[in-house]
């Protein structure tokens, strides 16, 4: 009969972690999609804000209540920080208490969305700009009537314009 020593349960863990932790940080493979406008990865560097490439370029999400924009409650339209693409009217933000700016619909043709796994489990669906590929944030289906989809947006990722 084997028995599982406590030191070797903690280095297997570890090792799990250390392989998940390790995909997570490779580049996403977007070997299907094509878009309008592409730099290199220093081009982006150089026409971004250092908050702003973490978030559009590298995926990652900013600290909620930290954008200006989650406050934001002008007439006007939101575009992607990336490359400008109008992406949501302000007639469709609401406030969904989550920190982030949020929108029920964004305008049509401006975002594409791809499944990514976080967690080893749970699914969630990525939004990026259609034009740019650049990463926005993530929509779920607990949002409001008419739609029942939260879009959930990084502050980073987005510009506005005000009517």
């Amino acid at each position: 009969m084997s028995v599982i020593h406590r030191r070797h349960l903690l280095l297997g863990g570890a090792a799990v972690l250390a392989g998940y932790a390790a995909l997570r940080l490779l580049p996403k493979a977007r070997a299907t999609e094509i878009f309008e406008v592409v730099h290199s990865d220093e081009e982006w560097r150089r026409s971004l804000t250092p908050a702003q490439y973490v978030v559009l370029r590298a995926h990652k999400t900013e600290w909620a209540g930290s954008s200006p924009l989650n406050g934001e409650k002008r007439a006007g339209v939101y575009h992607c920080a990336g490359c400008a693409l109008s992406l949501f009217d302000a007639t469709t933000k609401y406030d969904s208490g989550t920190g982030w700016p949020s929108f029920w619909q964004p305008l049509e043709g401006a975002v594409a969305t791809r499944d990514e796994t976080a967690l080893l489990v749970l699914t969630q669906t990525e939004i990026h700009c259609r034009r740019c590929g650049s990463h926005l944030g993530h929509v779920f289906n607990d949002g409001p009537r008419p739609t029942g989809q939260r879009y959930c947006m990084n502050g980073e990722a987005l510009s506005f314009s005000p009517a």
